[in-house]
């Protein structure tokens, strides 16, 4: 009877752990997307970001070529004028006008360029962004494919186990079932551990003689008395399947 319980304490923690692990697994699964959309989320405001640089770019651009053009026309008209000119007070003033208005489109061809070298520099980043978001699409788009399929197998997988649980668990008494339950509740796992030459595989530590002798004898549930996790002699080691 006793190396009944000791199997079935053993089964128990098995099954335990792969239900922890699953259900990890069925919480963390749906995050993983969740991440993904994230990051996603965060690519589409860069992409919008850059993209209303751009608009701003290009309005920018297209209203200083508009003055350059403008300008341009009006230097060519005053230089046609400036040939019919009458007197001297008349003519430098037009030259004066002139240098103005070439000056001015002087700069707007500096800041024209300077617009130019930053719109290369934005498609650049745009097309960055857009690479970036494609290669996270495609892995977004396998994740989510794969997502509910991994999902059933791992409720499927925790069906099973919890049926395989309470299978186990009508083998141990009743108390001995309640202190394993409490000892996985506040100790780190695992909590049934063998005892090898007369040390705890638990916290590492000897086990009084007596309760050695006692644990060689395989007739009652034990505990170590320093870590608390029940414990059996390495030699009763239950062979366990899936």
């Amino acid at each position: 009877m006793y190396q009944k319980q000791i199997e079935q304490l053993v089964v128990l923690q098995t099954v335990d752990d792969e239900i922890m692990l699953l259900e990890t697994e069925v919480r963390q699964a749906p995050l993983e997307l969740s991440e993904l959309e994230a990051r996603l989320a965060g690519f589409k405001e860069r992409q919008a970001q850059v993209q209303e640089r751009l608009d701003i770019l290009k309005t920018q651009q297209k209203r200083l070529e508009v003055e350059i053009e403008d300008d341009g026309h009006k230097i060519k008209k005053s230089k046609n004028k400036l040939m019919a000119v009458g007197n001297s007070k008349e003519y430098h003033a037009m030259m004066r006008e002139m240098d103005s208005m070439e000056k001015l489109n002087r700069l707007r061809e500096e800041e024209r360029i300077a617009v130019m070298e930053e719109l290369e520099r934005q498609e650049a980043a745009m097309a960055e962004v857009a690479s970036e978001m494609e290669g996270l699409m495609e892995g977004y788009d396998v994740k989510k494919a794969t997502l509910d399929e991994r999902i059933a197998k791992a409720q499927a997988r925790l069906d099973a186990l919890t049926r395989r649980r309470n299978k186990a668990g009508k083998v141990v008494p009743p108390p001995i079932l309640g202190r394993y339950e409490f000892i996985r509740s506040r100790i780190e796992h695992p909590v049934i551990v063998p005892v090898t030459e007369g040390i705890c595989g638990g916290c590492h530590i000897r086990i009084p003689p007596q309760s050695f002798n006692e644990l060689q004898k395989g007739k009652q549930i034990l505990g170590c008395l320093n870590c608390q996790r029940i414990i059996y002699w390495v030699e009763h080691t239950p062979a366990v399947n899936d």
